[in-house]
């Protein structure tokens, strides 16, 4: 997910007949937040980059030592630098952000993020990760987000990586 200072109006709730200012954040600074589900047992693990490259992300999984993982069709995802990391790569029809289990997060950050303005992109990052630490507190709100029935069958009926990391 790309976060930054360039903020979003959202709307919000007001008293009726009075007409809600929302301030707008036009800045340009951005980092991209790494977020990895684990649908059957409701954790959340996460990192932050700079850029969504094939070279940011690769240190991040290696230190994560995923056996499978659901991705969109995003440049970097696809890569052969990707494909010699060991994991099982599954991808996602084209145009479908709904059975991405990390999308439905994202939109739980945003919808608690946007529509309010940062001092820093460092100050938005605190608050994103306050989310997402008590996320992964909260088995049940987590769980209602991304296990579905069907996605935590489908992991739980994954071959056998061809390579084990310990």
């Amino acid at each position: 997910m790309r976060f930054g200072l360039w903020g979003q109006v959202r709307r919000r709730w007001g008293r009726k007949g009075v007409r809600i200012i929302q301030k707008v954040q036009i800045e340009f600074a951005w980092e991209y937040l790494v977020l990895a589900v684990d649908v059957v047992g409701c954790t959340l693990r996460w990192d932050w980059v700079k850029r969504m490259s094939q070279e940011q992300l690769i240190p991040v999984l290696d230190a994560w030592s995923p056996d499978a993982i659901i991705w969109d069709g995003e440049t970097a995802h696809r890569g052969k630098q990707m494909a010699q990391r060991g994991f099982e790569r599954i991808f996602l029809p084209p145009y479908s952000p709904e059975l991405n289990p990390p999308e439905r997060v994202f939109e739980e950050i945003r919808r608690q993020i946007e529509g309010k303005s940062y001092p820093s992109l460092k100050a938005k990052r605190l608050v994103i990760e306050r989310i997402l630490r008590r996320l992964n507190a909260d088995k049940a709100q987590l769980q209602s987000l991304v296990a579905w029935d069907w996605i935590v069958a489908s992991f739980e009926h994954l071959p056998e990586p061809a390579i084990r990391r310990p």
